[in-house]
């Protein structure tokens, strides 16, 4: 076995070095996020934060700073998550002839982005916990409050109330995902280069899920509004690269023929189609979310649904990865 963990093992060094490489990029990350959490405390001193108008016991910011700043580290951890997602569709795919960074640059960048998206995902989890914690609704002793706290904030399915007995389900498939499927690329010796390439793709699910957890249960966009179609906007260039990727990706191997696989063109159809209801949902502003002041429509989703479409989608995982490796 080498200092790199072995020819088929894990690549501590090339992780170490990302790591190294990713700092800077997550000092950026923090101000970032302290900025975020100014702005969300600002609005809410003043009345105008669209939360507490659902929850009017959260005006009290300083009461409830660990609840701000955990909605602070959840918006940096979906504009990182934004960020590796645009780095890896440029790496990929065909993108524009002439960038005005190499490529080489870029897929640091994206690892770099990647693993910071990690931490502060890991983050906005841990404050949620935090904040439950300290809350202490049930009266509990330290052992009770901190074990009820871990098992709403952790425990897929743990947090049984409102929104978030689904919200919260799934945003935390998407972190509990997210982790293997984000260092996958430091395992490749072991499952090898193709399937770790095919186990990646599945990384656009997990964004989704992150945006659908946010449009869920981030109180900030619950409501029709600029905000909220700023969420939508920034999926349009998702859309589009993913469309360029799946047209015209960066490797000849994988350029699959316009016609003779109907699924192929199902999926690039699909895409087409929702880049059209991305752009019809940030030209009208509506998307079928909130509106004050009206009755909001029950989910339209249960928990029971997410994890049959989480048992469906490791499993569609588990056969690219076999059909990758035979």
């Amino acid at each position: 076995m080498n200092q790199r963990g072995g020819r088929h093992g894990f690549d501590r060094v090339g992780l170490l070095k990302d790591l190294r490489g990713g700092l800077l990029d997550g000092g950026l990350a923090v101000a970032v996020t302290s900025v975020v959490f100014g702005w969300l405390y600002i609005r809410v001193r003043a009345g105008t934060s669209p939360t507490i108008a659902v929850m009017p016991f959260l005006a009290d910011a300083d009461t409830y700073r660990l609840y701000w700043l955990c909605q602070a580290f959840g918006w940096s951890a979906l504009l990182w998550s934004w960020l590796t997602v645009v780095l890896g569709l440029l790496v990929s795919g065909g993108g524009p002839r002439r960038l005005p960074v190499a490529g080489a640059r870029l897929e640091r960048w994206h690892r770099a982005t990647s693993l910071n998206a990690l931490v502060l995902m890991f983050a906005h989890a841990f404050l949620f916990f935090a904040e439950e914690a300290r809350d202490n609704q049930e009266n509990l002793g330290w052992p009770g409050r901190l074990g009820a706290a871990f098992v709403k904030a952790f425990v897929p399915g743990g947090y049984a109330s409102g929104t978030g007995a689904v919200a919260i389900l799934i945003g935390l498939v998407a972190f509990y995902l997210a982790i293997p499927l984000g260092l996958a690329f430091y395992l490749r010796r072991r499952i090898g280069t193709k399937a770790w390439r095919v186990l990646h793709r599945f990384v656009i699910v997990i964004y989704a899920l992150s945006v659908w957890h946010t449009l869920l249960y981030g109180t900030n966009v619950w409501y029709d509004g600029p905000f909220r179609t700023l969420v939508w906007l920034l999926q349009v260039p998702i859309a589009v690269l993913l469309l360029a990727r799946m047209v015209a990706p960066a490797r000849a191997s994988e350029r699959l023929p316009t016609t003779g696989r109907l699924a192929w063109v199902a999926a690039r159809a699909a895409v087409a189609a929702t880049i059209v209801a991305l752009v019809a949902v940030v030209v009208t502003g509506r998307d079928g979310g909130r509106i004050p002041g009206a009755v909001s429509a029950p989910l339209n989703t249960t928990a029971e649904m997410v994890w049959g479409g989480l048992a469906l989608l490791l499993l569609l995982m588990a056969a690219a990865v076999r059909g990758a490796r035979s």
